[in-house]
């Protein structure tokens, strides 16, 4: 069989760890056989990272801009821990936050559902898309901590040199903290654009929930955005969709959320965003079993796995033990750009194999083959567990057959 020809590249960006090791064998079992892999290759390897001082995640960034889809390998973000790890020279920021300013983008995570896994909220019969904010707040914080009988003030200086105050704290008879968070109109412009653009893609409804009652200037400028966007531009066209924009406080939203039956965006904040994905991720039984796409407001594309470096596993690997890791979220990653750019090149042949690669994955999992994770999980009477690659070459199997 000749192999599906790309015709514009795909930005790869390759990882860290264990999912390193993964996004090797996926290209050689499940990818290279089939189709003849245009990329530009990005080395994203903390090791890369240090040597060229973080400059290789800002060229990704640059050429994800150019050829509009990418794909991108889970990545270590250093701490403390890891300086010693690796010999590095400063503890470089996340690659992802990085590449979500630089495309000033909207995370969206889904989860992937499969037979013989419930959700722990049974109700949740379809899936909850998060679409998180992925600029500013706590992630570009200024913080301090302050001394016992200091008074703590927020001071705006215009262009013109005029300020303004306002007093947070006078910390008498204790120390404390302050921290000062920001964000820019163009930013939530962007995310709402984003947000509204996908629901039209998906035909889902969006949800977007602030604190506007508490914070009257900061949360409400959110809510403020979404609703003038929506009204000048998006209201006919989710008319005509059969879809609806509905608001509502972050802990309403939460309890909706839990009662509902799933199918919508959930549109959050970022510090909300990051921690919700992981709540509806787990709720519905695996972070390891999470799709999540970077959409920027001028239709940018960035596919990765929402789980990190299974670093744990990959101690086990370099000590040649068996590990059984989850690539699920991977593939599923490589599948998203790979129909994305046959989308936007009109290759329908690439866009088929992305689907074929997708039901073989899910084809796998509810025949009873499964990594440990989903073993625990699974709730079907015939499963066998087996190892990382293993479940790749079980994958391809199914693949072979839908070819």
């Amino acid at each position: 069989m000749a192999k599906i020809r790309m015709t514009t590249p795909l930005v790869e960006m390759d990882g860290d760890e264990m999912t390193r090791i993964l996004w090797k064998w996926i290209k050689e079992i499940l990818l290279e056989p089939y189709v003849e892999l245009n990329t530009e290759y990005y080395d994203l390897g903390l090791p890369e990272r240090e040597k060229t001082k973080d400059q290789v995640t800002v060229d990704s960034a640059a050429a994800t801009k150019k050829y509009g889809v990418a794909v991108k390998c889970a990545t270590i973000t250093p701490n403390a821990a890891r300086m010693p790890e690796y010999n590095l020279s400063q503890m470089w920021k996340s690659p992802n936050g990085t590449i979500r300013a630089y495309l000033d983008g909207t995370v969206f995570r889904a989860p992937i559902l499969v037979k013989g896994i419930t959700p722990y909220i049974p109700s949740w019969t379809k899936p909850i898309t998060i679409a998180r904010h992925a600029y500013g707040d706590v992630y570009k914080n200024v913080e301090m901590v302050v001394p016992e009988g200091s008074k703590a003030e927020l001071v705006m200086t215009d262009k013109d040199g005029n300020e303004t105050r306002e007093v947070i704290h006078t910390f008498n008879g204790t120390d404390g903290i302050i921290q000062g968070l920001h964000n820019l109109d163009k930013s939530i412009d962007g995310f709402a654009r984003s947000c509204f653009n996908y629901a039209l893609s998906t035909k889902q409804d969006v949800w977007f929930a602030t604190k506007d009652t508490i914070s009257k200037k900061y949360d409400h400028r959110f809510k403020d955005i979404f609703n003038e966007i929506f009204e000048a531009e998006y209201k006919e066209k989710f008319e005509k969709a059969g879809i609806e924009y509905f608001y509502t406080l972050i802990d309403d939203a939460v309890a909706r959320v839990i009662r509902s039956e799933g199918g919508y965006i959930w549109a959050c904040k970022n510090y909300d965003g990051d921690v919700m994905s992981d709540m509806v991720s787990t709720a519905f039984g695996s972070l390891a079993m999470m799709t999540s796409v970077l959409v920027s407001p001028d239709g940018i594309y960035e596919y990765e796995a929402a789980h990190g470096t299974v670093q744990r596993h990959y101690y086990k690997y370099l000590k040649g033990e068996e590990t059984s890791t989850n690539s699920v979220a991977t593939i599923f990653a490589w599948s998203g750009a790979l129909r994305k750019r046959g989308e936007l090149d009109g290759n329908d042949e690439l866009m088929a194999f992305a689907d074929k690669l997708e039901k073989a994955t899910i084809a796998t999992i509810e025949d009873g083959v499964m990594t440990g994770d989903l073993y625990l999980l699974s709730n079907l009477e015939n499963k066998k567990k087996v190892n990382s690659r293993e479940f790749l070459e079980e994958i391809n199997l199914r693949l072979k057959e839908l070819m």
